[in-house]
């Protein structure tokens, strides 16, 4: 005679086997496809500014405010709308004098540095050492920090996701042939880091000889991992 409770752990193994048969992963072959796509930058962004020094803080600060005066008039006589430029940091600091021993205590304060910086857009690339040197030449004696940048990254990001799938699907039709199996359809996609730009210097040329550019180009990158569905050669 079975035992009873013997009886029941047998049927109730034999009826879980289709259920763990259904949650098993099918076979696949999962690779990661990459692709780059590189293109020269459409805008460029300058920080600039001017910084003035004198005994008192409203000496430094008047004779500031007349020189970032001559700045903002000459970026608006060279063409820049003024919607693209914007202060992004103005300072009024005292200034202290140092010694060179370290016994003494320095002396209190000498002077006054004011400080009026401001951020320029540059929407046509060939102008960005020519406004450099606009910049200079009315007084801008605070001049960096140039960036570029591509603003239709988001659509070439969108073709590099494409040629990404075309790359992965590329490097699974190798695998499945060296494996004697047929590919099918893909069952699973992900991408697997941030699709950010990277910047890869190039000097450009035409620039103006006084104020040398690069502008480089920036290279947008994306890795996607897809698994695709095998299945026996025919």
């Amino acid at each position: 005679m079975k035992h009873p409770l013997r009886f029941a752990v047998v049927i109730a193994t034999l009826l879980a086997a289709p259920a763990l048969a259904q949650t098993a992963s099918p076979p696949a072959i999962s690779v990661t496809g990459e692709a780059n796509v590189s293109v020269p930058p459409d805008l460029a962004q300058i920080d600039a500014g001017v910084a003035t020094d004198a005994k008192t803080a409203r000496e430094a600060s008047d004779a500031n405010n007349a020189a970032m005066g001559k700045v903002l008039l000459a970026l608006k006589g060279a063409g820049i709308d003024e919607k693209d430029y914007q202060t992004s940091r103005l300072s009024l600091q005292p200034q202290f004098a140092t010694s060179s021993k370290a016994s003494e205590r320095a002396p209190g304060i000498v002077s006054f540095r004011a400080s009026n910086r401001v951020t320029i857009k540059v929407r046509d690339i060939a102008k960005v050492a020519s406004i450099i040197d606009v910049l200079a030449g009315a007084g801008a004696n605070d001049i960096g920090g140039i960036h570029f940048t591509v603003t239709q990254a988001s659509k070439l990001l969108d073709e590099a996701r494409e040629q990404a799938i075309a790359d992965a699907r590329r490097k699974a039709q190798i695998y499945a042939k060296a494996a004697g199996v047929t590919l099918g359809e893909p069952i699973a996609i992900a991408e697997e880091s941030s699709a950010t730009p990277m910047f890869r210097g190039k000097v450009a040329g035409g620039m103006v000889a006084s104020a040398p550019v690069a502008q480089g180009e920036e290279t947008l990158s994306v890795s996607v991992s897809v698994s695709w569905a095998i299945k026996p050669a025919q």
